[in-house]
């Protein structure tokens, strides 16, 4: 097992609940590591009611969307009922199969195994995007992952660069925090709210129907989410000619879980621009040619998983952008399995325990 935060852990727990030997290896000094150095204000997308692991509710004093050190205590808690003990320290340097078996090595140690689960993450190396100029732009330039809240940029001019929901929460942010945020947004979008119309979570709605095809299912879906959202176009943002979950099918992408972007949006509190053209010694210049002079750059601009910095043959198993093809089943490498890698519209934490069950059922010898 390749990681210890959400996905190592209860694919961890459901090995050992199917009487598996497991060892757990983890490059950091904690369980749950990409949580802990998440911005302060970021809440769970999807209800507690649907983002527990397998073998441990979340507590019922909890509010609906809990926050992020909630998630870390959670996850401790998880690491202690299970009684899984990860190895800490242990950065995997190649994972290759041999014969029949697979080799995993660390700096100190070698381990070798029938069935080897990498549970990595999509977000180990932020993507870092250039543009003419850029170098000599003499304000901050930091990735969203970098990142904590708004509060140095009082009454300063903020771009974020991106759509997604780390781009708009951190946009959210800076406004909350007196600082004059503005967004760039390259592309068409979905928006979509967190709650339709305020009381039922989307994600819950994803539920139901994660067995329609994707276009069947954004068709009924389409009045309410209007209804929650109304028209985005006089917003200076372009709707995709698809819905979220054709777009999550075909994009890979997830589209916006809106918490209050575009009321600020329409408030004027938060700025639309398109894509970027290139940069000056203090200003942006947009794609349409106008210009604005900015204080700091966050790049909400996402991560790659990076699985070739150590999987020997990851051709085989993953697309063109290095991404997993299969997560949660085996794979076209004996004995390797991917988990957490899937987006989906009910929810990563609720994948992640399926796929974990999953996993477990098919190193055990079951179909999965």
């Amino acid at each position: 097992m390749v990681g210890a935060s959400a996905a190592g852990l209860a694919t961890a727990a459901m090995l050992r609940r199917a009487d598996r030997s497991v060892e757990a290896l983890e490059a950091t000094d904690t369980v749950g590591h990409p949580w802990r150095h998440h911005y302060d204000r970021l809440h769970l997308h999807t209800p507690k009611s649907s983002s527990a692991l397998p073998g441990l509710p979340m507590p019922s004093w909890w509010p609906r969307y809990p926050s992020r050190d909630q998630v870390v205590e959670y996850l401790e808690r998880y690491q202690e009922v299970h009684g899984l003990r990860p190895r800490f320290g242990q950065p995997v340097q190649r994972v290759e199969r041999v014969d029949d078996h697979w080799v995993v090595t660390t700096a100190d140690q070698q381990w070798q195994s029938k069935n080897v689960v990498l549970a990595s993450g999509n977000a180990r190396r932020p993507i870092l995007p250039d543009w003419p100029g850029l170098s000599t732009f003499t304000g901050e330039v930091l990735h969203s992952s970098e990142f904590d809240n708004g509060s140095r940029w009082y009454d300063r001019t903020v771009l974020v660069v991106g759509f997604g929901n780390s781009a708009c929460e951190q946009a959210i942010d800076l406004a909350e925090h007196g600082a004059r945020p503005h967004l760039s947004v390259r592309s068409a979008v979905n928006v979509i709210p967190r709650d339709l119309l305020g009381v039922v979570p989307v994600l819950q709605a994803g539920i139901v129907t994660r067995h329609l095809p994707p276009a069947v299912a954004d068709a009924l879906a389409r009045p309410l989410i209007r209804l929650s959202i109304g028209d985005i176009r006089p917003l200076g943002l372009r709707p995709l000619p698809y819905g979220p979950l054709v777009q999550i099918a075909r994009d890979r992408h997830i589209p916006l879980l809106d918490i209050g972007t575009i009321d600020l949006i329409r408030q004027g509190r938060i700025a639309v621009h398109g894509g970027i053209n290139r940069f000056t010694e203090n200003t942006v210049v947009f794609e349409d040619g106008t210009a604005l002079v900015v204080d700091a750059v966050v790049l909400a601009t996402g991560y790659r998983p990076a699985l070739e910095e150590f999987l020997v043959g990851w051709e085989s198993v993953c697309d063109s952008d290095g991404r997993p093809l299969i997560s949660g089943r085996p794979t076209a490498l004996p004995g390797l399995y991917f988990c957490g890698f899937t987006l989906s519209p009910a929810g990563m934490l609720r994948e992640i325990g399926i796929e974990a069950k999953r996993i477990a059922t098919c190193i055990n010898g079951g179909a999965g």
